[in-house]
């Protein structure tokens, strides 16, 4: 075994993480959810919702047979919802094309959606014992500051120089501890800012750190200024049920169920509801984050009379009263808004 891995074994061994909800009853399924849930997502977040997927849906063949609206109904608040849809897609390939056994090799478990090369050697290696490197955003953090590789991780040549740095500090030995120890490194001590060097197993030989040069590693992508953007929602309120409509399968919030994004409000009501508003209010405008652009979300408060009996519920719209289970999965700006309309009682009253 080379070095590198057996001083990280050792600390491991003493210092790593052993009872986090995914490392109990290991099977391939409840590492794969895990592994997803995990992309670009702290652990602390990821537990709650992690145990309660796991409480609704135990199994592989109950989450491929569970219903879109559901999955995504665990996943609010998750954020990036194409893991979710993913997830629920390829369980359902599984089930079909696998006899509902999580596939075994490499290449069938990288061909499934929303599985990359790292996730998938996180995988066959923590359930299966398989020999995969990894290479997740904490080992890039940890193997750039280690032989001190400049440039952002994103471009292919120095990608290609962490693979192989991956793929020779992976024992032969051990392999499941030994990834689950190289995910603790970067999430524990060689964490993005504040390092604790001084209680790093590899910190004798860390290029970054005997250089004193930490902070430089990783490189970064080069920043550019984020887009504003605006929209607005509208929130139609009948008799205090609130109108919503699913979003297109595909782009943000792909599937989710959602206020309306509208460019005219007495437009939109009369084309989809057959009426003007009775009443119109503005909310306050909530700023929400994506990774490539900000958006502001202007919400309107509008009253209807009796549109419910003109629009009948479907399976792309339906009427929401605020005291009952969501329909699916919602958005964390939607549920924001639909909270403060609750909360702060601004549901006109017919």
């Amino acid at each position: 075994m080379n070095d590198f891995a057996t001083r990280l074994l050792r600390w491991f061994d003493a210092h790593g993480r052993k009872d986090l909800p995914w490392q109990q009853d290991i099977s391939p399924y409840r590492v794969w959810v895990s592994e997803i849930m995990l992309q670009q997502t702290q652990v602390q977040t990821v537990i709650p919702y992690y145990e309660r997927f796991m409480r609704s849906f135990p199994d592989l063949p109950a989450l491929a047979d569970a219903d879109i609206d559901a999955v995504l109904q665990h996943w609010s608040g998750l954020g990036y919802y194409a893991r979710a849809r993913n997830l629920h897609k390829a369980a359902q390939l599984v089930r079909d094309q696998h006899n509902g056994e999580f596939p075994s090799a490499f290449e069938a478990v990288v061909a499934l959606p929303g599985i990359g090369r790292s996730t998938a050697g996180a995988i066959l290696s923590i359930a299966s014992g398989q020999r995969h490197a990894i290479l997740g955003g904490n080992v890039k953090r940890v193997m750039t500051r280690h032989a001190a590789i400049a440039g952002w991780p994103g471009k292919t040549a120095v990608a290609k120089r962490l693979w192989e740095l991956a793929q020779s500090y992976t024992p032969d030995e051990r392999v499941a501890a030994y990834t689950q120890a190289i995910m603790d490194l970067g999430a524990t001590l060689c964490t993005r800012s504040k390092p604790a060097c001084d209680n790093c197993p590899v910190a004798a030989d860390c290029a970054a750190r005997l250089n004193q040069d930490i902070a430089s590693y990783p490189g970064r992508k080069a920043r550019q200024a984020k887009p504003l953007r605006a929209t607005t929602m509208v929130i139609a309120v009948d008799d205090a049920a609130v109108f919503l409509e699913r979003r297109p399968a595909a782009g943000i919030w792909g599937g989710l169920w959602s206020l309306p994004e509208v460019e005219d409000i007495d437009l939109w009501c009369r084309d989809m509801l057959g009426q003007a508003p009775a009443e119109k209010l503005a909310l306050k405008v909530l700023r929400h984050s994506f990774s490539h652009f900000d958006l502001d979300i202007q919400p309107v408060v509008v009253r209807v009379i009796a549109a419910q009996s003109k629009v009948a519920d479907s399976a792309d719209a339906t009427w929401y009263c605020l005291d009952d289970q969501p329909p699916g999965g919602m958005a964390a700006p939607v549920q924001q808004i639909l909270h403060s309309l609750q909360t702060e009682q601004n549901v006109p009253k017919n």
